[in-house]
């Protein structure tokens, strides 16, 4: 019998999510914490809501969150000019510093993770991936 697919991609999900937290040990950040700053590397200045959904965390811990990287200068937040209830979060200067400090050795890990696959099955562990999380959304 072979092992449970959604056992396997847990597994993965906790050793990456687990390296990434001794990586980022020495900035006192955590792998979720990088998680959020990354998507608003790619999407700067989305609301809260937005970014809890799109870094994979509840409203709640997204607003601790927000507590805590704002604590530190790493993200700001302002008026939403389409929405006077809202405000948007957006990366700021150090948080842009500490992502480009840190893309190296995320790449590295990421390397790493599949370094005994060819690029060819890298690009299809990537494509399955993409399609199995499409399925399930």
């Amino acid at each position: 019998m072979s092992t449970s697919l959604l056992y396997l991609v847990k597994r993965t999900e906790l050793a990456v999510r687990a390296r990434l937290d001794e990586l980022l040990r020495p900035v006192g950040i955590t792998a979720l914490q990088y998680t959020a700053l990354t998507v608003l590397e790619q999407h700067d200045g989305i609301s809260a809501a937005q970014l809890a959904r799109d870094s994979f965390v509840t409203a709640q811990s997204m607003a601790d969150m927000i507590r805590t990287l704002e604590g530190r200068g790493l993200i700001r937040r302002e008026p939403n000019p389409g929405n006077r209830r809202e405000r948007l979060v957006l990366l700021a200067e150090p948080g842009r510093q500490l992502l480009a400090a840190y893309a190296g050795p995320a790449r590295e890990l990421e390397e790493r993770m599949v370094a005994g696959l060819t690029t060819e099955e890298v690009d299809r562990f990537r494509e399955a991936l993409n399609g199995a999380w499409r399925s399930l959304s």
